[in-house]
């Protein structure tokens, strides 16, 4: 099975329980499984050559929670090609602002640029829809974990 790294970007919480609910999942189906709620470059590294899973919520214009864009700056300023990392996105954001879930688009953005291998399309969960964003994460959790 494989070794995925959840790294999460949160202001209010909502990522952080969608992060929650996919780790048990991902474990439940056998995968070795770390989340880094406050993620550091090096915590990245360890998955270049696995699997890296990045749940972010929006704030501001389309901004980056404090607690994963300092990780976002680094891996653009001191990673470059990262070819052997696969990925999946999973981004919150509210559809009435005008930047909707930018924080996401911005690190999969970045990943697609540095040749990581997107596993499938950014799941992107509209707030003001689903208040509940775990009923829209699990059935996409299930499809993303079968790609592994």
């Amino acid at each position: 099975m494989a070794e995925i790294g959840i790294f999460v970007g949160t202001v209010y919480g909502n990522a952080l329980l969608v992060a929650e609910e996919a780790q048990t999942l991902l474990q439940e189906k056998g995968h070795q499984v770390a989340l880094f709620e406050d993620p550091a470059l090096t915590d990245w590294q360890a998955y270049q050559d696995k699997i890296a899973l990045v749940v972010t919520s929006t704030t501001g214009q389309g901004d980056l929670p404090d607690s994963i864009a300092p990780l976002f700056h680094e891996i653009k300023q001191q990673l470059g090609y990262q070819p052997g990392l696969r990925y999946g996105v999973i981004a919150l954001g509210d559809s009435s602002y005008d930047h909707f879930c930018g924080a996401g688009r911005q690190f999969d953005a970045l990943l697609q640029e540095q040749g990581a291998q997107r596993l499938a399309e950014v799941l992107t969960i509209d707030a003001a829809e689903y208040p509940e964003p775990e009923v829209v994460s699990q059935p996409w959790l299930e499809s993303w974990s079968a790609l592994i």
